[in-house]
């Protein structure tokens, strides 16, 4: 008997990447950084690479090498990259890593040298989200280190690449802005005599709705999980991530009860309460207080009051709900649940935070499908 639990449908992300991969003809790279959205990051990326994904991304070294260590031997892409750390065992293990400043060109030279082979590298040019990325005025400055590293044989330059900042607001004029750049770099690039396998700017958006800005390489993430980067479209994208627990117990209290810390929810009639073991502690969000929606039987209720560190309390009227009941916070919809969309509403967040606060819980997860 379990308490609470995270399900997580396999087959749902290996369909989604095979629809995405259906939509270019680009290679795919599947993020599967912050444990996979979530969702568990080598379960995701074993069902990643069978919907046809050929690349896999991560943002940290050690994220990299868990992969590598799980047996995962399909190109791993890491780039977010502090100066100091161990670049020489991402170099052995033949993950690709992202530069971008002379600095860290040199720290992967000596990490090629130590390593024994080449330091393979992909360039980021900050084409204006104004994060990662060297800056439009410090590319040539990047380039040129780069290319005599490589003329000298310490790293091979596979990659030239950037990131969207608005990809999923169709029609927002930044998008173009960025392609041009982006076109930009990639020509000075090739005056340096840098000709990439790989340039690569497509996000999920870009994926789905930008045929123009997929070059060489896609980058998916968020729909491969099934949840889509473009408000109002589905794009034929199945949700992973079901977030379920029994009810505790339930309890009849009277009209002018109130519920929970700071007794900011007030019944306003004779009603039933069911108490869910699921709290901030667990992922939910602290912003669902008396806004969260949780399925329990037949109908959808709202969490009264404010979100507890291990549980929540749900006003369900006069439902017969008993303990024992399954609570489900949000999964795919197909039965009338909430979804991660509909708890992103509800708290005013995105629908990528909701998955990946459950995720990194306590909460035990579990995997369905024929890949389980």
């Amino acid at each position: 008997m379990w308490q609470a639990e995270v399900r997580v449908d396999l087959d749902a992300i290996r369909d989604n990447v095979a629809n995405l991969r259906a939509r270019t003809s680009a290679e795919v790279l599947v993020a599967v950084k912050a444990d996979g959205y979530g969702h568990g990051m080598v379960p995701s990326a074993r069902a990643a690479l069978a919907g046809g994904a050929t690349w896999l991304g991560v943002a940290t070294l050690d994220e990299a090498l868990t992969l590598r260590r799980a047996g995962i031997d399909a190109p791993v892409l890491a780039w977010l990259l502090s100066p100091g750390l161990p670049l020489h065992t991402a170099v052995t293990a033949g993950v690709d890593l992202s530069a971008a400043t002379p600095a860290l060109v040199d720290e992967l030279v000596t990490a090629g040298r130590r390593a024994g082979r080449p330091a393979r590298v992909h360039l980021k040019l900050d084409t204006g989200l104004a994060r990662g990325g060297a800056a439009r005025d410090e590319w040539p400055a990047l380039l040129e280190t780069a290319a005599k590293a490589q003329a000298g044989g310490d790293v091979e330059v596979v990659g030239v690449w950037s990131h969207f900042a608005c990809a999923d607001e169709p029609g927002h004029e930044s998008v173009d802005r960025q392609l041009a750049a982006f076109t930009e770099g990639l020509a000075l690039a090739e005056r340096y005599e840098i000709r990439p396998r790989y340039r690569h700017l497509a996000n999920s958006a870009a994926t789905l709705i930008r045929p123009d800005a997929h070059f060489d390489l896609v980058r998916v993430g968020i729909a491969a999980y099934g949840l889509s980067p473009v408000a109002g479209e589905t794009f034929g994208l199945r949700p992973a991530m079901t977030a379920r627990a029994r009810v505790m117990l339930t309890k009849r209290v009277p009209a002018g009860q109130g519920v929970s810390y700071g007794l900011t929810y007030v019944t306003t009639r004779e009603t039933t309460l069911a108490v869910i073991p699921l709290g901030y502690g667990d992922g939910v969000p602290r912003h669902a207080s008396s806004t969260g929606p949780v399925r329990i039987g037949g109908t959808v209720a709202r969490i009264a009051g404010r979100v507890c560190m291990d549980q929540v309390v749900v006003d369900v009227g006069d439902e017969p709900v008993m303990a024992g009941d399954v609570a489900t916070l949000f999964g795919p919809g197909t039965d009338g649940e909430p979804t991660a969309d509909d708890w992103a509403a509800a708290t005013g967040t995105i629908n990528y935070e909701i998955v990946t606060r459950f995720g990194s819980s306590r909460v035990p997860r579990h995997y369905d499908g024929e890949l389980a």
